[in-house]
């Protein structure tokens, strides 16, 4: 992205066409229809920040990147926006490669993605992207493709740099839950209820299928050399796939009750997954052994994010989101900025910054002290 507010992001007539997503029960099966007209986008809002956390929310400083923060400086953070605008729950976020932008889904019978310009607080842009909800996004390391997945089996594609839409994945026949891009920016995988499909997103077609209908698949990450493929299953597992060949390398028991969220560190030996037994599991993929379980939430984990320094983690539930330092194992900071359960974190990707959305509709954007450059 060259520019914070590029003009194809932009509210207006010329923006995107609006993507219709309408189900059509034919032998159990979703099908996707696309206007033909762009439909009608709401008046850009008003920035709405929480003034009990920041008062003069238009003298509020602006993003900037020039430092990556150590894990200890993660102590206490500060949120520096609100973003309000959605009419249902924040269940996925995502931030530009450049940090200048934030992408967000919303929940129950909202649909949409909305675009946020981090510099200005405001929303952008809104598409109608699924039927309902908006369970998933993920974009390429490469800044070029922006996926989405729902609860109306559809995996929808755009051209992130032209905004345009390029593509739905149809062959899915039930709810998908969890996306994931190889670090190449070659591969999409998709989990969902009826088990993990794996597409060629150069040419844009399906390559092969992995587990069923007999252990749903609740979440998806690759390593960071793009070979291991982590799914974490309903039933507590974990599987560890190659994705080159697609073979099964090992299935470990991690939680009691789905594994909701997983992630690699950058170096790729540590597996972090969160589940609904309320723990964070932290495995060693070098030895094998669980180094140890992260504990304090009082209900499901509902999303987990991995900052790039590869020490701090967030995870989000029903009290909040918790900072944690994956060397010591230490709670940094319990995060009470939401009204109401996180559904959703996600880092940027120099670091800098934190994104966390929920069930009160609001997006918060906390950073850490600029200032803070060391332990």
């Amino acid at each position: 992205m060259k520019h914070s507010c590029p003009s194809y992001w932009r509210f207006g007539q010329k923006g995107w066409a609006a993507l219709a997503v309408i189900a059509v029960g034919m032998t159990g099966r979703s099908t996707i229809a696309y206007a033909d007209r762009p439909l009608a986008v709401p008046a850009v809002p008003p920035l709405q920040d929480n003034p009990q956390a920041h008062p003069d929310t238009r003298s509020l400083p602006t993003p900037d990147s020039k430092l990556l923060p150590l894990a200890n400086a993660w102590r206490n953070p500060q949120v520096i926006r609100t973003l309000n605008g959605h009419s249902a729950p924040v269940d996925a976020l995502a931030f530009s490669p450049d940090g200048k932008l934030l992408i967000s889904g919303g929940s129950s019978n909202e649909g949409k993605i909305r675009v946020w310009s981090l510099t200005t607080g405001r929303q952008i842009d809104s598409i109608r992207a699924h039927r309902t909800s908006v369970i998933a996004i993920t974009l390429s390391s490469n800044g070029e493709i922006l996926a989405s997945c729902g609860d109306d089996a559809g995996v929808n594609l755009w051209n992130w740099k032209t905004g345009k839409y390029t593509r739905t994945f149809l062959e899915h026949s039930s709810n998908v839950l969890s996306l994931a891009i190889t670090p190449d920016s070659q591969t999409l995988v998709t989990g969902g209820l009826d088990g993990i499909r794996v597409w060629d997103l150069f040419a844009q077609r399906p390559l092969y299928n992995l587990v069923r209908f007999d252990n749903p698949t609740y979440s998806l990450a690759v390593s960071p050399d793009g070979v291991i493929l982590a799914s974490g299953m309903k039933d507590g597992t974990i599987k560890l796939w190659n994705l080159t060949t697609g073979r099964l390398l090992n299935t470990i028991s991690e939680h009691r009750g789905q594994v909701s969220a997983i992630a690699f560190t950058p170096d790729g030996q540590t597996l972090i997954s969160g589940g609904y037994d309320r723990t964070i599991a932290v495995r060693n993929l070098t030895t094998g052994r669980l180094d140890y379980t992260l504990t304090g939430h009082t209900g499901a984990i509902d999303a987990i994010a991995l900052n790039p320094d590869g020490e701090t983690l967030a995870s989000a539930s029903r009290d909040g989101v918790r900072l944690w330092n994956l060397k010591t194992g230490e709670q940094l900071a319990l995060l009470t900025g939401h009204q109401d359960w996180v559904q959703s974190v996600a880092f940027s990707r120099d670091g800098r910054f934190l994104a966390s959305g929920g069930y009160d509709r609001a997006i918060e954007i906390w950073q850490v002290a600029s200032t803070i450059i060391g332990p």
